[in-house]
């Protein structure tokens, strides 16, 4: 909330989208929840993956981790809202006039902007089906950790979900590492390389999830937006048309 008011964000005239994850870890993960239910279409965002951790969490599919201190979201009357709210994210959002793509940890780079929203939007229908509560009892596993266009069933529909939303380090054929999550300058074995640096796409890619990253591409065209304010850095807002960062140090947490 600091930041938006450092920006002036407004509800009536201003457009906020997030990368995700915005349940998890902070000090008040139901406010933060509300805050975008509440707001309208004004205020957005990505699934990240503790989002969809979330959702598994309150179809009673996965366990509470103590340390993503959800336990005021999970004894909340709103559960059903939040069950309903989360299944209607998207993976992915194109601003198509500003040739922007919008996710949580990145965008395959074996994929083009075509297939990415082609592979998105096939599990966006899933979840808004009937067959959503099996999906997420099937969707939580490192593999495969290879995609192939003749993946089919919850194997594809998994490879697609870590894809945008646990991605960090891709080999040169394809293969993502879900086990390596430090910044590019110290994990520095030469099969593994940052999934934007095999990247190709025309269009800028905007992201979040690594926060050891610190935002760090090298490459105007890779914008990350996960700079650590959970673990005491700062949160970063890019405003699209003027390609302009804003930054808001974390508030101590009591």
């Amino acid at each position: 909330m600091e930041l938006l008011n450092q920006v002036g964000f407004s509800h009536k005239s201003d457009s906020l989208w997030c990368v995700g994850d915005i349940v998890a870890r902070g000090p008040d993960s139901k406010a933060s929840i509300d805050f975008f239910l509440n707001s309208g279409s004004s205020v957005n965002t990505v699934l990240g993956n503790h989002d969809l951790n979330l959702l598994a969490i309150l179809l009673g599919a996965r366990e509470v981790n103590p340390k993503d201190k959800l336990e005021a979201v999970i004894s909340s009357s709103r559960r059903l809202d939040y069950i309903d709210w989360i299944r209607q994210q998207p993976l992915l959002h194109h601003f198509k006039h500003h040739n922007t793509l919008l996710c949580h940890a990145g965008v395959y780079p074996l994929w083009s902007t075509q297939q990415a929203a082609e592979h998105a939007n096939e599990v966006e229908q899933l979840l808004t089906s009937d067959d959503m509560p099996r999906l997420v009892n099937h969707m939580f596993s490192n593999q495969p950790s290879n995609w192939r266009s003749s993946l089919s069933g919850f194997d594809r529909y998994r490879f697609i979900i870590n894809a945008f939303t646990r991605m960090r380090f891709c080999s040169k054929t394809g293969e993502l590492d879900f086990h390596r999550k430090n910044h590019p300058r110290i994990d520095t074995d030469a099969q593994w390389k940052p999934w934007f640096e095999l990247s190709h796409s025309n269009d800028r890619i905007v992201f979040g999830h690594w926060a050891a990253l610190m935002g760090e591409t090298q490459n105007t065209k890779y914008i990350g937006l996960d700079t650590g304010c959970v673990w005491g850095q700062h949160m970063t807002l890019f405003h699209l048309e003027e390609a302009k960062y804003f930054t808001q140090p974390a508030l101590s947490q009591l």
